[in-house]
């Protein structure tokens, strides 16, 4: 875990609202992914900055245990060309911790992760945290994921 500042950034995508009450968010983010994967989404976004997917929770109610919005989608230079079902957001950054997992994504990598977070004693500010599939999570079965968890 280390702390990172990060700067100003736009995300293309798409999105869902949802909870982590009964296992809710479970169900819509896997739903997201597979929308975004089946819809090839990815390849519809204009000027992507680069092929890294972004997992971003943001719009929080209070914090993780009241309603939030996901959105699967990638950095973008600007947002001037939003297609048609996708949304566009521009975040201020900020500082945040940076944690890493390793493994296979279909054993629970993430949301593991997520249980852990959820432990931790952070100063969370709740405006965007956010996962990063960048090269290194190509292989489902070995992969690594960074998260950043927005703080004071």
């Amino acid at each position: 875990m280390r702390k990172v500042t990060i700067g100003h950034f736009k995300v293309i995508g798409i999105s869902v609202r949802t909870t982590n009450q009964n296992n809710q968010a479970g169900k819509d983010i896997a739903d997201l992914w597979n929308r975004f994967m089946n819809d090839k989404i990815s390849e519809a976004i204009p000027n992507k900055i680069d092929n890294t997917v972004y997992s971003i929770y943001t719009d929080y109610e209070s914090d993780h245990t009241k309603p939030y919005t996901t959105i699967l989608g990638c950095r973008v230079e600007n947002l001037n060309d939003i297609p048609n079902g996708m949304i566009g957001k521009s975040f201020d950054g900020g500082n945040y911790v940076k944690l890493s997992a390793k493994g296979d994504l279909s054993k629970d990598l993430i949301i593991n992760k997520w249980l852990e977070i959820w432990q931790m004693d952070l100063e969370r500010v709740f405006t965007a945290d956010f996962e990063v599939f960048s090269e290194k999570a190509q292989n489902p079965t070995d992969a690594e994921i960074d998260f950043l968890i927005a703080v004071k």
